[in-house]
């Protein structure tokens, strides 16, 4: 049997103060419409009442900017996460290191194909760079997005 949704001044204990330069719902608080209340609470329902706790915004300007942060930060990420050390990897330094570098990291930021980034390496041939060699890193490169290597020369 249900008991009838009133508040019971449970929420009180969960109140949550208003963040400074982000939004409620951005830093994790929660509103429910029946206490009329922002909590901090990490559970879909509220502690005091029992209804459904609020996780977005109503207000489509409010939505936007919402979906605005949440898709910054996921960008940000995605970034972080395909930033490789490219200092790691051996055999770079040999043939003008800040190129070759640059080179790979623009390549696995922006998305480059490895065959395009092995004619960018190319470019580096009067410093002796072979296209074996330049597959050699550009696979190195390109198989550690998402964990950072230690090549051995």
């Amino acid at each position: 049997m249900r008991t009838k949704m009133t508040c019971k001044g449970i929420c009180t204990r969960y109140k949550a103060q208003k963040p400074v330069g982000t939004g409620r719902y951005a830093s994790g608080q929660r509103r429910c419409q029946i206490c009329e209340i922002f909590i901090k609470w990490e559970g879909l329902w509220c502690p005091c009442c029992g209804y459904r706790l609020r996780t977005k915004p109503r207000n489509l300007k409010y939505k936007a900017k919402l979906r605005a942060r949440v898709e910054a930060e996921a960008e940000s990420q995605k970034v972080q996460a395909q930033t490789i050390e490219i200092s790691s990897i051996s055999g770079a330094e040999a043939f003008e290191g800040d190129f070759v570098k640059n080179t790979l990291t623009s390549a696995v930021n922006e998305g480059w194909t490895k065959t395009k980034t092995v004619e960018e390496l190319r470019k580096a041939k009067a410093q002796g760079m072979t296209i074996k060699k330049a597959k050699e890193l550009v696979k190195t490169a390109f198989d550690s997005k998402h964990e950072p290597i230690a090549i051995k020369a």
